[in-house]
């Protein structure tokens, strides 16, 4: 099958510039990470192209959606705004939402104060503490992180980060992924670290809100995420909103691993499957 081609663009918000990519044609389909941005998800996003209107994003801050000032909280109310005027500049919602990791508070976020903008919000692995009996333990950890970041030591701090999502890999593959570091990769470290990962993770849900909702939740979790921090969270989170999870092929990042396989998944799972 031939992937249909992205067409790219620019929405100017307050205090940033966000870049988006839309391909195919049908319903229209959210696929957002953070603080990843929008390159991960373009396999996925081909094959789901074939179905939908498939709409893709860097967050403000990453990637091509610069922002004005470097050192503005990425909060996922902000997140969640952004993303309400993405879908209604696209003018082809409500929208089926897929928020990973970061990007799955964001989804909740927009759930909840913007419940008409998506009709169904998936989120895939939220890393919320708030929703775990450790959380404590989990914030006092992640704030030794950030200072091990101002610190100087960014490797230490990815060692860290590593070992709070429960995620092993061999020494080699961890040199490759975080010990070379351009100019514009360490400015957005400076941004997850400093801005990002503390309000991602330690956001507090308004489970009444969510549940009064007119959104249709989903909570996901990898198969293969069994002992990690974001299976935890996820669980903890689905049973607080009284909902059973959803099972998607791989671990956290299982769109990347074997996109098809997720895809068929995520199609199921819009279905009500």
């Amino acid at each position: 099958m031939t992937a249909l081609p992205a067409t790219g663009g620019t929405l100017d918000v307050p205090g940033a510039q966000l870049y988006y990519e839309l391909r195919g044609e049908g319903p229209l389909l959210v696929l957002v990470g953070s603080p990843m941005d929008a390159g991960p998800f373009a396999p996925l996003a081909d094959l789901l192209a074939a179905d939908y209107t498939v709409l893709t994003t860097d967050p403000r801050g990453v990637g091509r959606s610069p922002i004005e000032d470097p050192d503005q909280v990425a909060t996922p109310e902000l997140r969640a705004a952004d993303l309400s005027r993405l879908i209604t500049e696209v003018d082809a919602g409500p929208a089926g939402l897929l928020g990973s990791s970061g990007g799955a508070v964001t989804a909740l976020a927009l759930a909840q104060s913007y419940p008409g903008q998506a009709h169904t919000v998936i989120a895939h692995e939220p890393p919320l503490y708030e929703v775990l009996e450790d959380r404590k333990e989990l914030i006092a950890r992640s704030e030794d992180m950030v200072a091990t970041y101002r610190g100087g030591d960014s490797i230490g701090a990815f060692r860290i980060f590593m070992e709070i999502a429960g995620m092993a890999m061999p020494e080699e593959m961890f040199q490759q992924m975080f010990a070379e570091r351009g100019e514009k990769e360490a400015e957005e470290d400076r941004r997850f670290f400093l801005y990002t990962q503390g309000p991602t993770t330690q956001w507090v849900p308004d489970l009444d809100a969510l549940r009064a909702g007119s959104t249709r939740l989903v909570i996901g979790i990898g198969e293969q995420s069994a002992g990690q921090l974001c299976d935890r969270t996820s669980r903890a989170l689905a049973a607080s909103l009284g909902i059973e999870p959803a099972l998607f092929p791989g671990d956290h990042g299982g769109f990347m691993g074997d996109p098809a396989a997720f895809a068929d998944r995520l199609r199921a799972v819009l279905a009500g499957r």
